[in-house]
């Protein structure tokens, strides 16, 4: 079912994967240190019904990674670059944590691209030392990354078994391998001052933003998702409890269950 592809868009060498067929177009961004191989579960569920395509960003899987800008902004504009050069009319989108501010950036900054988006757990931060938390969670990943490469492919798979007993068996090789995969270049510049309330003023499709639960390590938490519900008319929040910041890893039957009616509305 799936084809491995790669793309020139916007001078950066895409990697992609893509399970074809007939479907409209369903495009997926990952999140911070995944690859898009990391969305294989999902995208077997809905590959009868959308044609998904599943990039690796900058800096992440089998893609290029340059030095430089890696913002929201930058990924977002990637997402854009990169859906113009498959000629994909107005495609759906979705995207989890660093995947979500990309999706985000994207339907904002360039709004006849997409039809609607969906939103997996962003980086929606409010309050004093939101920016200082996000340089933190940064440096922590990279520490993490330094780590993971001592102990292989293999020692990653345990390690998140017994980390994560709710995963089903698929998630754990792809994990492993976009963990292995990640580049330093991603990791050396200082993540931006993220200014998610300005970008969702801005957006005008259907969107909906999916929140697990800040007591299992969601990021959203209920001031910040009536924030966004406030600032964006066309905003949906749907709710998994049971769920932390990788909801559909957590969650799988439910978040399915939401994603694919949101989906299937704005098809």
């Amino acid at each position: 079912m799936w084809t491995s592809h790669e793309i020139t868009a916007g001078g950066l060498k895409i990697h992609y994967l893509r399970t074809g067929g007939g479907g409209p177009p369903l495009v997926l961004a990952h999140g911070a240190t995944d690859n898009g191989g990391c969305w294989v579960r999902l995208a077997t569920a809905l590959a009868d019904t959308f044609d998904v395509i599943v990039p690796d960003a900058r800096g992440h899987g089998l893609s290029d990674a340059p030095e430089g800008d890696y913002s929201a902004s930058t990924l977002g504009n990637d997402l854009a670059a990169f859906i113009e050069a498959l000629h994909l009319d107005r495609p759906l989108v979705g995207g989890h944590s660093m995947g979500a501010d990309t999706t985000l950036a994207l339907i904002a900054n360039h709004p006849d691209v997409a039809r609607a988006a969906f939103l997996e757990d962003p980086v929606f931060r409010m309050g004093v030392g939101a920016q200082e938390e996000i340089v933190s969670r940064r440096a922590r990943m990279r520490e993490e990354a330094h780590a993971r490469g001592s102990i292989g492919h293999e020692g990653i798979v345990a390690q998140e078994r017994a980390r994560n007993p709710l995963w089903d068996d698929v998630e754990f090789d792809n994990w492993a391998t976009a963990k292995m995969q990640v580049r330093d270049a991603f990791f050396a510049t200082v993540p931006e001052v993220y200014d998610w309330q300005g970008l969702l003023g801005k957006v005008e499709c259907p969107t909906l933003l999916v929140i697990g639960d800040p007591s299992l390590g969601g990021i959203v938490n209920p001031d910040a998702a009536g924030e966004a519900e406030h600032l964006c008319p066309t905003l949906e929040i749907a709710h998994i409890p049971g769920s932390g910041h990788s909801i559909r890893r957590d969650r799988f039957a439910s978040f399915l269950s939401e994603v694919g009616a949101f989906l299937a509305r704005n098809i």
